[in-house]
């Protein structure tokens, strides 16, 4: 069975968070699909709120700390991402695109994303089509047509027997998920092997 991995990336700032919760959904609504076609599915999430002072020291030194190298790798690894902001000023947050400005740009080349937005009101909604998406769009990902945005009104709504959010979850997830089927232009390629020299010279004597 072929695995998938994927890297969720939560922006939110408070605990619990809401842009967490909604990354958590969208990753296991993901996960579910991408099992019933066949697929394992490794989760691994990434709150960047805990990577903030390693992301502003890396700005001044350059140098990225233990655990932000460690999500900058795991975020090369993947084979999508699923990447939630809180909007702050009406586009994603500082830290945000702070996380995105340290990684290497051709990291994310054609790597499949599955966006999301959460804020205190509707009208934030568009900075997913407005500021989330041309951004992923100019670091050449493949982007799921379907974005999420979650407002307080799409909590604990359960109408009909789910809410009008769990199916745009259902819907981007399944859009994602397609994404991840079949081979992956945005995998990272596995490091070469290093042989020790007697190996190589014991290769070379018996060719």
């Amino acid at each position: 069975m072929e695995t998938r991995r994927i890297t969720v990336l939560s922006a939110g700032l408070g605990v619990p968070s809401s842009s967490r919760l909604l990354a958590d959904q969208l990753a296991a609504a993901a996960k579910q699909r991408l099992e019933a076609a066949g697929y394992e599915a490794a989760v691994d999430v990434v709150e960047l709120r805990d990577l903030a002072v390693d992301i502003a020291n890396n700005f001044v030194t350059g140098y990225a700390g233990p655990r932000l190298a460690d999500a900058i790798a795991g975020v090369e690894a993947s084979d999508g991402i699923v990447a939630v902001t809180p909007v702050f000023s009406a586009s994603y947050s500082g830290l945000f695109k702070s996380f995105i400005d340290v990684l290497n740009p051709k990291s994310l080349d054609g790597k499949a994303v599955l966006l999301g937005a959460t804020g205190g009101t509707d009208r934030h909604q568009m900075v997913l089509e407005y500021a989330m998406r041309p951004l992923f769009s100019y670091l050449r990902t493949r982007t799921a047509a379907t974005a999420v945005f979650a407002g307080p009104q799409d909590w604990g709504n359960t109408d009909d027997g789910g809410s009008p959010l769990s199916a745009r979850i259902d819907r981007a997830a399944a859009e994602f998920s397609q994404l991840l089927e079949g081979a992956q232009p945005g995998r990272k390629a596995a490091p070469l092997e290093s042989l020790p020299f007697e190996q190589l010279l014991a290769g070379i004597s018996g060719a």
